[in-house]
């Protein structure tokens, strides 16, 4: 759950005979035969929902079940690389499909951040700006242990808004943010910036 609407970006695919903008990053580790088949799950729809976005869809990825526990298994492996963490918390809601299973896992527990007024009371909340209006970003209170390091994850990282509120409301939950994953980066709308001084990690990397 970011501040785009699922996998759009401002330009680039693969309409025509145009090279792949994708850049397989965090999935090298699968080998570079089966990230590219991976990859090739992620379907690109040229002007929807309005030129010239090019929509990712990633409903074709979620429906390969090798292909979907290979990106868990791929996530999986940044979570060793930074040290390994108690639980994971998926933003709504796409973060909560890859989240749950990457969760189990872990053999550890998820939690999921949710929009506002989706939960009763009592709960954290964290409001913040979109480009177009405000947001909200909830969790409930008490179910995050003080001190536990915590993995966010969802499917883009686009402006960086969302990803920095989940992060400031685990934190005022009483959580450590060990890092924030992503199965896609949209590089040119400058989300890592929002998130200076936070280990980013991406599977998948979209540089215009």
């Amino acid at each position: 759950m970011d501040d785009s609407s699922g996998f759009d970006a401002p330009g680039g695919g693969r309409p025509g005979d145009r090279p792949d903008d994708i850049v397989l990053d965090g999935l090298r580790g699968l080998g570079a035969e089966r990230a590219a088949e991976v990859r090739a799950l992620i379907r690109d729809v040229p002007d929807y929902p309005h030129p010239p976005v090019v929509f990712r869809d990633i409903t074709p990825l979620l429906a390969d079940g090798p292909a979907l526990a290979d990106v868990v298994e791929a996530f999986a492996r940044l979570v060793d690389a930074d040290g390994g963490v108690d639980v994971v918390a998926g933003m709504e809601a796409r973060g909560f499909l890859l989240g749950a299973p990457l969760a189990t896992r872990l053999g550890v527990g998820f939690l999921p951040l949710r929009k506002a007024g989706k939960l009763p009371p009592p709960v954290e909340r964290v409001d913040y700006d979109l480009e177009y209006g405000s947001a909200a970003i909830e969790l409930r209170t008490g179910t995050l242990e003080a001190g536990a390091r915590v993995l966010l994850v969802d499917d883009v990282l686009a402006t960086g808004g969302t990803a920095r509120a989940a992060a400031e409301l685990v934190e005022r939950s009483g959580g450590q943010v060990v890092a924030l994953a992503f199965l896609l980066e949209l590089a040119g709308l400058g989300g890592r910036d929002r998130l200076t001084g936070r280990t980013v990690e991406a599977l998948l990397r979209v540089e215009s």
